[in-house]
């Protein structure tokens, strides 16, 4: 926590609650991450510079803390807020410029000894996770910490560490695949690929004949008969739905012979002078 000693230090006068503890140790973490205050309040003022010290009435309202911020290398200007509500803190931070938003509660006394405020090696808890806290939820996204780089050492050791692993003969091969462009596979309903493509293509959608047999839309030439219209003495009209598919169980066209062998004979059949 190097300078966090020597900032509480200076302001040590100005600490009479633990919720200024906690504004000074986020001050503390906004200045390790390259902002200066430019000075309290919401407006600006002639005064304005850029420091990393306090303003002098940063602690005067012990309810809301109203601090403005500058980024070191650039004109980011960050308006800092924090709220006292019963025994936490909400931390508000909005960028001047885009009106990007972000905000933090904390626990007061998660973080800080209320009887310990002016002895600066007992006053903080749990300093890590407060750290962590401010980079992760408070500070801008730009600024918050991303994994480092791997050097180029780093790189080589995975390498011959992923070849080892695949010239490994009782690994598991990863099922998961390894990033790069998708392959390029042929469709299947292109020749020479199309064998038993109606299979795979029922219905005929791109233009083949499918595996449907649909003799009404087969394509081959047809009779006119209609179904749906009749059939003279075997079927009335309406029998058979429109479009439907309809096999003739007889001869189209023809109609019934006459009684057939199998019926009842008439009186008198026996009879040779009938």
């Amino acid at each position: 926590m190097a300078g966090l000693e020597v900032l509480y230090t200076c302001v040590g006068g100005s600490i009479t609650c633990p919720q200024d503890a906690v504004v000074c140790f986020v001050h503390w973490e906004m200045i390790k991450n390259g902002y200066r205050c430019i000075g309290s309040g919401d407006e600006a003022r002639s005064s304005d510079k850029k420091s990393e010290l306090l303003p002098a009435d940063w602690s005067s309202n012990k309810e809301l803390y109203s601090l403005r911020y500058k980024a070191k290398d650039s004109d980011a200007q960050l308006l800092f807020k924090a709220i006292a509500v019963d025994s936490t803190l909400i931390f508000n931070l909005m960028n001047s410029g885009t009106q990007q938003v972000s905000d933090l509660t904390v626990n007061i006394s998660d973080h800080v000894d209320a009887d310990q405020l002016h002895t600066f090696d007992s006053v903080f808890k749990d300093v890590d996770s407060l750290s962590e806290k401010v980079k992760t939820q408070l500070l801008p996204p730009q600024d918050r910490p991303t994994g480092q780089r791997m050097s180029r050492r780093d790189t080589e050791d995975e390498e011959q560490r992923r070849r080892r692993e695949d010239s490994d003969p009782l690994r598991i091969p990863n099922r998961q695949p390894r990033q790069g462009p998708p392959p390029h596979w042929a469709d299947p309903m292109v020749p020479p690929f199309a064998a038993g493509g109606a299979d795979l293509d029922p219905f005929g959608t791109r233009g083949g004949g499918g595996m449907i047999v649909d003799p009404l839309r087969s394509g081959y030439p047809r009779s006119g008969l209609d179904p749906s219209s009749g059939i003279p003495d075997i079927l009335p009209p309406g029998a058979v739905p429109p479009g439907a598919r309809f096999d003739p169980f007889g001869p189209p066209g023809r109609r019934r012979p006459g009684p057939d062998p199998d019926h009842m004979p008439p009186p008198g059949y026996d009879d040779m002078f009938m």
